[in-house]
């Protein structure tokens, strides 16, 4: 099992009791590691000392690198950038030293010890920067790259924390300092990766020859919806490896765990550098003890060095020696992508790497344990976009701007440019008795695409979910999300030719604190009251024939608006208050799998009450107080099934997870209520059967 070692000043708490000793994660002073990509399909933790993943010390709530982005599965423990080189005095070599290796992240081998590797630090007071390309949000900045950036410093010249007196254990700084950016898209082509993008300069006297940059990764493909809490060692054994050259990326997969919710790769990319170098390089190795002298895990720099240059323990290495088939055994290792050699860094001069971290579903029904090229298919499809990201205007790669390329005319081959479909729709849905009305506005159709400067929005598309959904054992919104309509432009050759006068309304509306102006309504009927649902609506534009572009469409899990259909708040003194189900029956079709996971919905209710539940006897079990904005999202079913607390009721409903104020489940029986109106005082009675 994995251990979490937080360090705050001089204070060392340790977490044995809860996730014992088998990998330590360090937290420092100033560190940063509660920020999460989560405006796509990847949840990745990303920290401003080297690392990502966050060793699930945040888990349920925060991912280390979940994907689909709110279905429990996660793919990686911790990760860390790892550095390697020779000091010397001179570009000659004189006075050479080394080979030092400066690591964000090792699987240490004990806590007490504090074996080292975590060696990245920054300065008192700094965090992490956030901008975003998206208009809608707080982080909005002109200067962002994707959707959502994170911007990072930090150094490895310390070699004691900031802060404290606390000493870097092992470390051999190389005088370097990182500016870390990494982005993410909401994109549906673009959801599935994170860039990764290193600044690495000199800022020693000495000149770093011989250099090699490498990304190290503990992965681990679990569903922790299944699983429940990542502990034991049982836990971290399932992970099957492999390298494709031609693709550059190194990946894990569950090869024998979660059987039929697994079912995915994640992956760690080269996309490339400013500097010239000889090779890339992958190696693997294992945390456990193993009698493979090839997956024997580095201890020393030397060691770490020889790994960076892509030789195993047994000094073979990949495709030489190694027999592949070997890394699709389910065990517990760490994987390592590295580019190098680069020739030198001279004091003041930097250098520039970018990789990827690649999500994707396995592609066909072949079984989990098998690992060929068909399955990898999406795998490659999405590493194939995060390099088409990458290269931007360079669409040929072949590092020169060639004619038409530069698309902002600017004389630089500019990064980071993706095709984009046109400007995400506002969207605010009303949950109404057994409804829901979607509303949207127009500014979609004002888009401009990037690529080829023209307006060429087509329509728009409403999905939603069907009951049930959020209690798959996968939880792919992505994947649950379908068409309930679609809608586009008039008098071509695209789409149904639908036009919009069916949805539009002949004025715009608004809504109490909310400014936006929606043009379009549409209602959508025969829901289920007091099941969740999913609705969104994106906008897809012509495509470019003449840029080999089809259409694009806008991200349906950018707006994903969760509400609960029910009845509305009800003043009228003659309507009765009910409850459903009545009876209800353990377990209801919506409950979860646990006794906290259960509910039931009390409807009709005004605008604001005091609800109390009583036993026969006369004993109070529950007091509740309601308000028409009430979506009880402290219940554990929410907190479990609608993560991020979002979801709307319909005003005139109020859930009950049937625990007691005593924190108690209640039993079988006959139960009384009574709703005291705050506006009125008027009260209302009623009784519900509880069978179990």
């Amino acid at each position: 099992m994995k251990n979490i070692l937080l360090i705050s000043a001089a204070i060392i708490l340790f977490v044995s009791q809860i996730i014992p000793q088998e990998k330590i994660l360090p937290k420092r002073l100033d560190d940063v590691s509660n920020k999460f990509t989560n405006v796509g399909n990847l949840g990745l933790t990303i920290t401003n000392f080297g690392t990502y993943g966050n060793g699930f010390v945040g888990w349920p709530n925060q991912p280390s690198a979940e994907y689909p982005f709110g279905s429990g599965i996660e793919h990686i423990f911790d990760g860390g950038l790892w550095i390697g080189g020779f000091l010397s005095n001179d570009a000659s070599g004189s006075g050479r030293q080394g080979p030092i290796v400066t690591t964000g992240a090792v699987d240490a081998a004990s806590v007490s010890a504090r074996s080292g590797g975590f060696e990245f630090t920054n300065s008192p007071g700094s965090g992490v920067v956030e901008r975003s390309r998206l208009l809608e949000s707080r982080y909005y900045s002109p200067n962002a790259i994707s959707h959502q950036d994170f911007v990072m410093d930090y150094v490895d010249t310390n070699i004691i924390i900031p802060g404290t007196s606390e000493p870097i254990v092992d470390h051999n700084p190389l005088g370097v300092s990182i500016r870390h950016e990494s982005y993410a898209w909401n994109f549906p082509f673009a959801n599935f990766f994170v860039i990764m993008n290193y600044w690495i300069k000199n800022v020693s006297t000495k000149y770093i020859d011989s250099v090699y940059v490498g990304l190290w990764t503990d992965a681990v493909v679990r569903n922790t919806k299944i699983t429940g809490r990542p502990s034991g060692g049982e836990f971290y054994r399932h992970g099957g490896n492999g390298y494709v050259d031609s693709m550059k990326i190194a990946y894990e997969f569950d090869s024998d765990g979660d059987i039929g919710f697994t079912d995915s790769y994640i992956g760690f990319q080269l996309l490339g550098s400013n500097a010239n170098y000889d090779s890339v390089n992958f190696n693997t190795w294992q945390f456990t003890a193993t009698t493979d002298q090839n997956f024997f895990r580095p201890q020393t720099d030397i060691d770490r060095f020889r790994r960076l240059q892509g030789y195993f323990a047994s000094n073979n290495r990949y495709g030489y020696g190694i027999n592949p088939q070997t890394l699709k055994a389910p065990t517990n290792r760490s994987v390592l992508i590295s580019v190098g050699s680069i020739r030198t860094i001279a004091p003041g001069d930097s250098i520039n790497v970018t990789f990827a971290i690649v999500a994707a579903k396995k592609f066909g029904s072949d079984p989990a344990a098998l690992d060929n090229d068909e399955q990898k298919s999406n795998l490659f499809a999405n590493a194939e976009w995060a390099l088409r990201a990458y290269y931007g205007e360079d669409r040929n790669r072949n590092g020169i701007l060639d004619s038409g390329e530069d698309l902002n005319g600017d004389g630089i081959i500019t990064r980071y440019i993706l095709p984009s479909p046109p400007i995400l729709p506002k969207v605010k849905v009303v949950p109404g008795n057994q409804k829901a009305t979607v509303y949207w506005d127009k500014r979609a159709e004002a888009s401009v695409d990037p690529i080829s400067g023209k307006k060429d929005f087509e329509g728009y598309k409403i999905y939603r979910t069907n009951a049930g959904y959020d209690l798959a054992g996968i939880q792919d919104l992505q994947s649950a999300l379908v068409v309930a309509a679609q809608f586009d432009s008039t008098g071509n050759s695209i789409g149904f030719n639908t036009g919009f006068s069916s949805i539009e309304l002949s004025q715009p509306v608004t809504f109490d604190n909310d400014t936006t102006q929606y043009f379009y309504k549409m209602e959508i009927d025969n829901l289920l009251n007091g099941w969740q649902y999913g609705f969104s609506v994106t906008a897809f534009d012509e495509g470019d024939p003449e840029n080999n572009l089809s259409s694009l469409e806008s991200s349906p899990l950018a707006n994903v608006k969760r509400i609960i259909p029910g009845t509305p708040s009800i003043e009228d003194d003659n309507t009765p208050i009910g409850v459903y189900p009545n009876p209800y029956y353990g377990n209801a079709y919506w409950d979860g799998t646990s006794e906290r996971l259960r509910k039931i919905y009390l409807y009709n209710l005004p605008e604001e009450c005091d609800i109390t539940i009583y036993t026969l006897a006369g004993d109070i079990v529950k007091r509740m107080t309601h308000d028409r904005n009430s979506n009880s999202s402290d219940l554990r079913w929410f907190q479990n099934y609608s993560r991020d607390g979002s979801h709307v009721m319909s005003g005139g409903e109020q859930a009950w997870d049937l625990i007691s104020d005593n924190d108690q489940a209640i039993a079988t029986g006959m139960y009384l209520f009574s709703v005291k109106n705050l506006k009125t005082g008027k009260i209302k009675t009623g009784k519900f059967l509880i069978i179990k």
